[in-house]
């Protein structure tokens, strides 16, 4: 059982892992590493800014308690110018108090102060590492968009893609259909020209009927033709009589003339 668990849980580990490589995007796991970093560089500098402040803050109370310190220095003088002793013991002590707390204060301060230094140095290799990625950052992603147009383009030329594999196939069925109609069509034509299938119209013609019809309407044509010859014969046949007639009336005449001359010799 645990066998057949462990088998389950690769298989669903496999398909999760291929969703995942194929809906991630290389230009927004990019921006997404890039935005990571400017927080850190962001938090890197309020360290920085916070380490600033504090050590401004030292400063500050470093030199309220160097003041105070001169001001009882001046008040032991005084005193014991005036011929107090005590005042200017008590003074003093009070000024040797102080001067511990500054002596304190300064070596937090060069603490603060070198923990200042070393995170502006960190900050600052850290804005070059950033500008860096974001400089390749941008070039990987030009990169990936110019090769996936060329990969789209290379597959819309050769038909590949997906949509061009769906107009492909719909310009396949549409080629399939109109092939399908037309040899039905034809298969019906030649039904009907053998008698295989009945015309309800009446209008369809067997392959006698047709050679019929076509000696028929050649029939005509020809008696057509001879009918117009038989017109044109008759009218050129009436035409020359006149003219044959005139001729023999002029031969009756001469004939005539001639038959007096004859006579008289």
């Amino acid at each position: 059982m645990s066998g057949v668990m462990k088998r389950m849980g690769m298989i669903f580990r496999a398909k999760a892992n291929k969703a995942l490589d194929r809906a991630e995007d290389p230009r927004e796991t990019l921006d997404y590493s890039y935005q990571k970093q400017l927080e850190l560089l962001q938090k890197v500098r309020r360290g920085v800014a916070d380490v600033a402040t504090s050590r401004k803050r030292l400063e500050l109370q470093l030199n309220q308690l160097q003041k105070q310190s001169s001001t009882l220095e001046d008040q032991g003088r005084k005193a014991l110018a005036l011929g107090r002793e005590d005042l200017a013991r008590e003074a003093l002590s009070r000024r040797a108090a102080l001067q511990q707390q500054v002596t304190d204060l300064e070596t937090q301060h060069q603490t603060l102060q070198g923990e200042e230094e070393k995170l502006t140095l960190a900050a600052q290799r850290l804005q070059a590492k950033v500008d860096a990625f974001r400089t390749r950052k941008e070039t990987i992603k030009a990169t990936y968009t110019a090769a996936e147009a060329q990969t789209r383009i290379g597959e819309a030329f050769s038909g590949i893609s997906e949509e061009m594999g769906d107009v492909g196939m719909a310009i396949q069925r549409a080629e399939d259909k109109t092939a399908q109609l037309q040899a039905r069509a034809g298969a019906i034509d030649e039904l009907l020209a053998s008698g295989a299938l009945d015309d309800p119209s009446g209008l369809a013609k067997d392959d006698i009927q047709t050679e019929l019809d076509r000696l028929s309407g050649g029939t005509d044509v020809e008696l057509e033709l001879q009918r117009m010859k038989a017109e044109l014969a008759g009218g050129s046949g009436a035409a020359p009589k006149p003219a044959i007639e005139g001729g023999q009336g002029q031969g009756q005449a001469s004939r005539t003339h001639d038959t007096p001359r004859f006579d008289k010799q």
